[in-house]
């Protein structure tokens, strides 16, 4: 997979999760829009992949392909610029906060409508948004 195949993904994740949330399918809503938040950072990460470059140390290709949304953004070098933002913008940093906590597992888990919606919503906002901020850092 490339930059391109993730950034696909990642909007194709949004789409789905907001078909799924307005059918009242608050789990996979919830689970899809972590996904799409995932297939941003990876994006993001490669990005910072040179194209000739011999392939990374084993352990920060662990690191790369987990489901790990903070530590996916720090492989992604973004951790600075999402603190430096968080900082600036107190909206973007309470809806980090809100989409950090996804993980992957949660695709077992009963998900209130609520939860769904937080999350979504942390995601997708127009101006203060995770996802519309990683866009502008893929």
């Amino acid at each position: 997979m490339n930059r391109d195949d993730f950034k696909n993904l990642a909007r194709i994740r949004i789409r789905e999760a907001r078909v799924l949330l307005k059918s009242g399918n608050y789990c996979g809503a919830y689970y899809l829009s972590g996904l799409a938040v995932e297939c941003a950072l990876k994006a993001c990460i490669c990005k910072r992949t040179k194209r000739y470059s011999f392939p990374p140390p084993r352990k920060r290709i662990e690191r790369i392909w987990n489901h790990d949304l903070v530590e996916l953004m720090a492989e992604a070098e973004l951790k600075d610029a999402k603190d430096d933002e968080s900082r600036r913008n107190p909206a973007f940093a309470e809806n980090w906060l809100v989409v950090k906590d996804w993980t992957v597992k949660s695709r077992y888990d009963r998900v209130s409508q609520v939860q769904a919606e937080d999350l979504f919503s942390a995601i997708v906002a127009a101006t203060h948004g995770v996802f519309p901020w990683l866009r502008r850092n893929w």
